[in-house]
């Protein structure tokens, strides 16, 4: 046990608290690499909607954000799956937006590449149920997601690319501790 005791999902303590017990330390909105890098890529084919200039390679896209070219890839066919993007054949082929960039929510790209806002155990959070104490827990997983919803859906790549992002997200970034850690 190098790394501290072991929680029932396989992960370890990175901490003790006040009592001398193990306090896990995780992230809990966990953004991961594949996401940052498809809304990244996303916001490069926005721009490039927007100027008119056509497909973009993905050694454009990875050389203009420095992203790893072969997990760009990757979360390419993922991006293409989900009709977010169109590859374009051809010599000066590549890649362009698969709708309207206004048309295309940051919540559509978390789940083209990652899968669904919130899940708990594996499960949706609807899906969750508890007995005793703990029978209310999936409402309050339930408006987790909602509230991930409410910022990811209503956020599209033109808001993030403009700045011009939707007030209630604006809102929450002017919250006296928004941009503390806690």
């Amino acid at each position: 046990m190098a790394g501290g005791p072991e929680w029932p999902d396989g992960g370890t303590s990175a901490g003790v608290g006040p009592s001398g017990r193990a306090v896990r330390q995780t992230a809990r909105v966990d953004i991961s690499a594949r996401v940052d890098y498809a809304v990244r890529a996303m916001l490069i084919l926005a721009e490039a909607d927007a100027e008119g200039s056509g497909p973009i390679s993905i050694d454009s896209l990875s050389t203009r954000q420095e992203l790893p070219r072969k997990f760009l890839e990757a979360i390419f066919a993922d991006l293409r799956r989900s009709d977010l993007v169109l590859s374009r054949r051809g010599a000066r082929g590549g890649y362009v937006l698969g709708r309207p960039r206004e048309q295309i929510s940051v919540g559509d790209i978390f789940r083209a590449v990652d899968g669904p806002l919130a899940e708990v155990r594996g499960l949706r959070p609807h899906e969750t149920e508890y007995h005793g104490v703990a029978t209310h827990l999936p409402s309050l997983w339930v408006a987790v997601r909602a509230s991930l919803r409410e910022v990811l859906d209503e956020t599209s790549i033109e808001d993030l690319r403009t700045g011009d992002l939707p007030d209630r997200v604006r809102q929450l970034l002017t919250a006296p501790d928004a941009w503390q850690n806690r």
